[in-house]
């Protein structure tokens, strides 16, 4: 939410102000998660060198 936006929500500046931004917080982290994951997952080094076997 933009701060434009936040004067038409006055209870979500609100919120904002005292808990921070946790919407993006959480999209951050998500997407922290999602890179770790597919790192963690990545087989195809696993599978290109079993090939040259």
């Amino acid at each position: 939410m933009s701060s434009a936006d936040s004067t038409d929500a006055p209870i979500y500046a609100g919120l904002v102000e005292e808990q921070g931004d946790v919407p993006a917080e959480v999209r951050r982290v998500a997407e922290e998660v999602l890179r770790d994951a597919d790192r963690a997952i990545d087989f195809g080094g696993v599978r290109s060198s079993a090939a040259f076997r």
